[in-house]
């Protein structure tokens, strides 16, 4: 499952190299039109995946997950496909919206694996799972740029579209759906309304999903603006190089530490190290403003993502924890649909805060906001555990 999220998450990302100058190549737009399309195109998806990542979990509780991997699969893969015989903006932006609605590959992954997850390990093992989707996302722009320049933009979304077929393949004959069923676990079906009344009745249950958007919020945040912060740092030729460089070392950070972070979560507790990493992310991400070498926000960009490479395998292990496994596919989707909001705020709050602050200033505003997120969640732990302490005390005053 693990290598056939490495291949999706590749081919998600293949495009994104070069999409401006696909549309570029539709007719005579200007930059402003160029750039304004390309985010336009980029967005659709994030943006309805955010409306049905949760209709595909509940689908996937009541049905198994495996079927939502092989549909989802098989139709973003007809999607990129059709986008090589494109032939106008307008039918781009189509396939790039039934592409958001097809989007439920990964978070079916991560719920399949889930549900089959030991309560005790599963931050180690979604932790792993979380590795294939990284090295997808790290190699796909990559070998996109390469290919894109080899062969052409056309053929690239057709290579793309049978590497997401192979992928499907693989979960067709070689991932057999089981369910690990704990002791006070029972299965039955939720009605929606019962899997909203689970979330709203546990505060932190919210806040983690609320990390979610945070993270990518903050990430998609400086993603449009870092090609111009090196430039601000650099005179070198090879600009474009250096600013997927910049922007990759991240996720490099990110594949390193994520399935040790997940481990010591299993170990001490989800809530605590999503507390510790919040705060260690705002630390190394608000120096990013103040850097005057190009090696220097390399090096802070690096120590970034081996923080937040833990956030997000710690917030699908709590909801593991917290949630019965019969509801747990509509609640991840809950989860993904607020990371698919943070990918749509990110970009234009950034471009925002930059075009009114200065490049710098996202920064800082983006690690404040770790920050506080961090407080928020040390409060509700405080809570929590008064809570847990009152509670206590009155069943020793009642024996």
């Amino acid at each position: 499952m693990g290598f056939a999220n490495m291949l999706v998450s590749g081919s998600m990302t293949m495009v994104l190299p070069f999409l401006s100058l696909y549309i570029e190549s539709f007719g005579q737009y200007s930059p402003a039109e160029v750039q304004r399309w390309a985010g336009i195109v980029f967005g659709v998806s994030f943006l309805v995946a955010f409306l049905v990542s949760p209709i595909w979990g509940r689908i996937g509780d009541r049905f198994g997950r495996k079927s939502i991997l092989i549909g989802t699969g098989f139709g973003i893969a007809l999607s990129v496909f059709l986008m090589g015989y494109v032939e106008s903006v307008g039918a781009l932006f189509v396939l790039r919206a039934f592409m958001g609605l097809a989007t439920g590959f990964i978070p079916a992954s991560m719920a399949l694996i889930s549900a089959q997850s030991n309560k005790r390990t599963a931050g180690e093992t979604l932790g792993t799972l979380q590795m294939g989707t990284v090295s997808g996302g790290l190699l796909g722009p990559l070998f996109g740029g390469l290919i894109a320049d080899t062969v052409g933009m056309e053929l690239t979304f057709i290579l793309t579209a049978l590497v997401l077929a192979l992928a499907t393949l693989l979960v067709i004959f070689g991932v057999k759906e089981v369910i690990f069923e704990e002791k006070d676990e029972k299965r039955r079906s939720y009605h929606w309304k019962e899997v909203i009344r689970h979330i709203v009745t546990h505060p932190l249950l919210i806040i983690v999903m609320v990390v979610a958007l945070i993270v990518q919020l903050v990430n998609f945040s400086v993603q449009p603006l870092l090609a111009l912060y090196v430039g601000e740092l650099t005179s070198a030729e090879n600009m474009a190089f250096l600013a997927g460089m910049a922007f990759s070392v991240t996720g490099l950070g990110n594949l390193l530490a994520t399935r040790k972070w997940g481990q010591i979560g299993d170990r001490i507790g989800h809530e605590k190290i999503l507390l510790l990493l919040l705060v260690l992310s705002g630390l190394f991400f608000i120096p990013q403003a103040f850097v005057t070498e190009l090696w220097q926000l390399v090096l802070l960009r690096f120590l970034y993502g081996i923080q937040v490479g833990g956030l997000i395998p710690c917030t699908t292990a709590y909801i593991r924890q917290v949630c019965p496994v019969s509801m747990q596919g509509e609640v991840l989707g809950y989860n993904q649909s607020f990371r698919f909001l943070g990918n749509v705020i990110g970009p234009v709050s950034g471009g925002v805060i930059a075009s009114s602050f200065g490049i710098p200033a996202v920064f800082i505003f983006s690690g404040i906001l770790l920050i506080i997120t961090a407080i928020v969640v040390k409060i509700i732990l405080n809570h929590k555990d008064l809570n847990k302490e009152n509670k206590s005390e009155r069943t020793q005053t009642v024996v």
